[in-house]
């Protein structure tokens, strides 16, 4: 489910270097598994067991700044010997990790995204470490659990300076466009049940329909579609979608360009526009916060916002106490003009993992943490991070995983207070998708599906696509290149919203028009050419 929580909660990452307390969960180096979650597995070769010198880790994780003291933090430190202290990322996390980089004052570990350029920018400066030789002498079950994936994300150089999280492919969906079932049903009964896609004109009626119908709700003002201008990324890769289209534009001779130059785009940012013009999008989404947003959406005001349908969780936990699931916003898929249904793109995702975890050069106990992090990312200590503690969350029965039917309850009640509660699913580090070798799946939250889960993978499941041939293949961070990079983005970044609230069609074209000259001033078509270059390398080295 990873990164599900893509964009929003999902990703909750801690981790802290350690001598394992046997750790590992694996009977010498052949990555065989010892399920127990209170004994100790004794290691072969540079196995880890609990350290004879406690050491205290610092970890920076992007996404989580608790206190390391829940019931699984605790079954952790006590088994692998190891205090760890989580560092707060305060404000906004990236501007943290520049911080961190520009002052050299690193933690032990650092957690970060894989998206962008940022970890390229810490392997250029030297700021975390390979990690080859530590895999080799104290990884067994890192290298069994992370298999090809290992190759997949090694540097230019042939080093592996990070392990991925949330890797392996999930076949869950991530976008669609999020409509509220209840008011659906009273406009097109047949699509609400799901199943049905939607052509972008039958959207655009719905809409219309919408608001010729409510033109308010308890007083307030309808929205028929609203968006959050802090995740313009969820924005966009909603109507991406929906026309087909993927990270790069590739042109007739394999060439990768920027996305904004696919010939689709300009007809999707067109039709964006029009929806605008005619009051069918919130005039104010340009200044929406998150919370603005939420808020509008839990008031029960809006028919329709685009991004990934848990970043709506927050609002349906209110709509649905309110009125019942059917008020709750569910995710469709709607598909443009001569773009096949089942060839749409609302599922963007990564085999090779949402983050990466590094170890810092400034880190005293490299090899102690590389045998914590080889307890924490095999299948016991996966369990351990994503289940709970064996005997409180779930119990071993005839070889399988079985978790408590009250816990399951709980996490269905109240997701977010039980995980932080329990410790399970909260520190989710080296997070892998699938199950595990019973056969039952290495996170809980596969047994907590509801219905906005249901109805999405009803709805998109067949638009997952494989995103890792094109992840990261910018120019090497702090070079000359990636600033020009970094320019372009923000060209793109602040015209697109230009062009969704432009005045007429006219003008929606020119300032899309404008948008080129400025990317191919500021060197877009160098920087395509070390996108193509590095794509085709990455592509040679996989095979």
């Amino acid at each position: 489910m990873k990164k599900k929580r893509i964009a929003t909660a999902l990703l909750a990452l801690s981790l802290a270097p350690a001598l394992l307390a046997g750790c590992g969960g694996s009977n010498g180096a052949n990555g065989g598994q010892n399920e127990g979650s209170g004994g100790t597995a004794g290691q072969t070769d540079g196995g880890a067991g609990k350290s004879a010198e406690p050491i205290t880790v610092t970890f920076f994780d992007q996404n989580r700044g608790d206190a390391f003291d829940d019931p699984v933090a605790q079954e952790i430190m006590k088994r692998t010997g190891v205090k760890v202290e989580i560092q707060q990322p305060t404000g906004n996390p990236q501007e943290k990790l520049n911080l961190m980089l520009a002052s050299g004052d690193l933690p032990d570990v650092i957690l970060m995204t894989r998206s962008g350029d940022i970890i390229n920018k810490y392997i250029a400066a030297g700021a975390i470490i390979p990690l080859n030789d530590l895999i080799d002498k104290f990884g067994p079950d890192v290298k069994m659990m992370y298999g090809d994936i290992l190759s997949k994300t090694r540097y230019t150089d042939g080093n592996n300076y990070y392990l991925s999280n949330w890797y392996g492919m999930d076949p869950t969906p991530v976008f669609g466009m999020n409509i509220r079932k209840d008011l659906l049903k009273e406009l097109a009964p047949d699509v609400a049940e799901g199943g049905k896609p939607l052509t972008t004109d039958q959207f655009e009626q719905l809409l219309k329909d919408f608001k010729a119908k409510h033109p308010t709700i308890d007083g307030k003002a309808a929205i028929p579609m609203t968006f959050t201008a802090e995740n313009t990324g969820a924005l966009f890769g909603t109507f991406k979608g929906m026309w087909g289209m993927k990270a790069y534009y590739e042109d007739a001779d394999g060439n990768l360009k920027f996305d904004v130059k696919d010939p689709k785009y300009l007809e999707m940012l067109l039709y964006m526009n029009k929806l605008y013009r005619e009051g069918l999008i919130e005039s104010d989404w340009p200044v929406n916060k998150n919370q603005t947003w939420e808020q509008k959406l839990s008031n029960g005001i809006v028919f329709a916002t685009p991004g990934a349908y848990w970043d709506v969780g927050n609002a349906n936990n209110v709509l649905k106490k309110s009125g019942g699931e059917d008020k709750e916003m569910y995710a469709y898929k709607v598909a443009a003009p001569g773009v096949d249904p089942s060839k749409t793109t609302f599922g963007p995702r990564s085999p090779l993992g949402w983050d990466g975890i590094a170890i810092s050069k400034n880190n005293k106990h490299p090899e102690e943490t590389m045998k914590f992090i080889n307890f924490l990312a095999s299948e016991e200590g996966q369990y351990l991070l994503m289940w709970g503690v064996e005997g409180q969350s779930w119990d071993m029965k005839d070889g399988k995983h079985v978790p408590r039917p009250d816990v399951l309850k709980q996490l269905k009640d109240d997701w977010a207070g039980t995980t932080k509660k329990l410790g399970m699913s909260k520190w989710t580090w080296f997070v892998k998708n699938g199950n595990g070798s019973d056969g039952t799946p290495l996170g809980i939250g596969a047994f907590n599906r509801g219905e906005t889960d249901a109805m999405a993978i009803k709805n998109l499941s067949d638009s997952v696509w494989d995103t890792s041939p094109y992840d990261n293949l910018g120019p090497e961070g702090g070079s000359p290149d990636s600033l020009s990079y970094q320019k372009v983005q923000d060209i793109m970044k602040q015209s697109l919203t230009k062009i969704v609230i432009a005045g007429s069609e006219a003008e929606a074209k020119k300032t899309y028009d404008d948008m080129l000259a400025q990317m191919k001033a500021a060197g877009d078509e160098k920087l395509e050419g070390i996108i193509t270059d590095n794509y085709k390398k990455r592509l040679e080295s996989w095979k």
